[in-house]
C-alpha cells in the first residue's frame, strides 16, 4: 500500500491511521492484486494475509507462523512468496499497534497492561466482537 504519511508519523501521532483504515486498505490492495475470487476466497485470502502481517508486526517468527499451515503446502508457498511484498504493511501495522499501546501508557496505564489491553482489543476487532471505537483510551 502507498500512504501519504510514514509509519513514524503514525507512531508519533502526526497522522491518524486506524486499524480499521489499515484493514480496509489491505482488502482493497488484495482485491486489486489477487484477481477474481468469490466472496469466500476473498475473506480467506484477507484473513490469511492479515494474520501474517499481524504475526510479523508483533515479532513472531515467520517460520513459527508458517508452522500453523504446514498441512497446506500451497498456502505456505503463497505466504512465502507474498511476504516480501507485505514488508511495508507489516511496518505500518506495527506502527498502529505501537501508537495504541503508547496512547494507553500516556493515559497512565502500566506498559504490560497496555500491551495486554491492545492485544485483547485487537482480538475483539478481528473477531468482529469489538468496534474500532475503543482505539484510543479516550474512545
Amino acid at each position: 500500500m502507498q500512504w501519504e504519511f510514514t509509519a513514524e508519523d503514525v507512531v508519533k501521532a502526526r497522522s491518524e491511521y486506524s486499524l480499521q483504515d489499515f484493514r480496509r486498505d489491505l482488502v482493497e490492495e488484495l482485491l486489486s492484486n489477487l484477481g477474481p475470487m468469490d466472496e469466500a476466497q476473498q475473506l480467506r485470502s484477507f484473513n490469511l494475509v492479515y494474520d501474517m502481517c499481524y504475526a510479523l508486526a508483533t515479532d513472531k517468527k515467520f517460520d513459527d507462523f508458517l508452522g500453523g499451515y504446514a498441512f497446506d503446502p500451497p498456502t505456505c508457498q503463497f505466504l512465502t512468496e507474498l511476504k516480501p511484498h507485505m514488508a511495508d504493511n507489516v511496518v505500518m501495522l506495527g506502527a498502529i499497534l505501537q501508537r495504541l499501546i503508547m496512547d494507553r501508557v500516556e493515559a497512565q496505564m502500566p506498559l504490560a497492561n497496555a500491551i495486554e489491553d491492545v492485544a485483547q482489543w485487537h482480538a475483539g476487532v478481528v473477531s468482529g466482537k469489538t468496534s474500532g471505537a475503543g482505539e484510543s483510551v479516550a474512545g
